[in-house]
């Protein structure tokens, strides 16, 4: 897996030795393999010597393949065979927890919490069947000859099957 480290500099414009409101930002992404070890090294060293500079590590994720269908998390997209399947933000990360959770049933609380980040029982559990009706017919309309589903488990939620 690779990892992406990103820092981000502050300038300040400095008027009479104080800082005032306008803030310049400055961003720096540096990417390294993994035997690259020498030249992070220094890199880090220099940023470890000046505060001002704000760290922030950001995952690169491989795509998640189950067979016919193809998830590139990097880039938010994804396919089945050639065919490129759009998806809403909420359909596409509803489509990766369950690829990511494949076998396992997850319940309408689990979902609603990582999804949307709270749960309130009756109301959500016909939002997520509202968003997985519509992500379901996408990815089977593009992949008619599918090597998955996303089975609903009645009152606990759903489950994402390769087969």
């Amino acid at each position: 897996m690779k990892k992406y480290i990103i820092y981000l500099l502050h300038f300040y414009k400095i008027q009479n030795n104080r800082k005032k409101g306008n803030n310049i930002g400055r961003l720096l992404v540096v990417e390294f393999k993994e035997n690259e070890t020498h030249p992070f090294d220094e890199i880090m060293e220099v940023f470890r010597k000046y505060p001002d500079f704000q760290k922030y590590e950001v995952d690169y994720a491989p795509a998640i393949s189950l067979h016919d269908l193809e998830i590139l998390p990097d880039q938010r997209k994804v396919y089945c065979g050639e065919q490129e399947v759009s998806l809403t933000t909420k359909e596409y990360n509803l489509l990766c927890y369950f690829a990511a959770n494949e076998g396992r049933v997850l319940t309408y609380e689990q979902i609603y919490q990582r999804i949307w980040g709270n749960y309130v029982q009756d109301i959500e559990n016909n939002t997520i069947g509202s968003h997985v009706c519509k992500l379901r017919e996408k990815l089977y309309k593009a992949c008619p000859n599918r090597q998955f589903e996303i089975r609903c488990v009645r009152e606990i939620g759903y489950c994402f099957e390769a087969k």
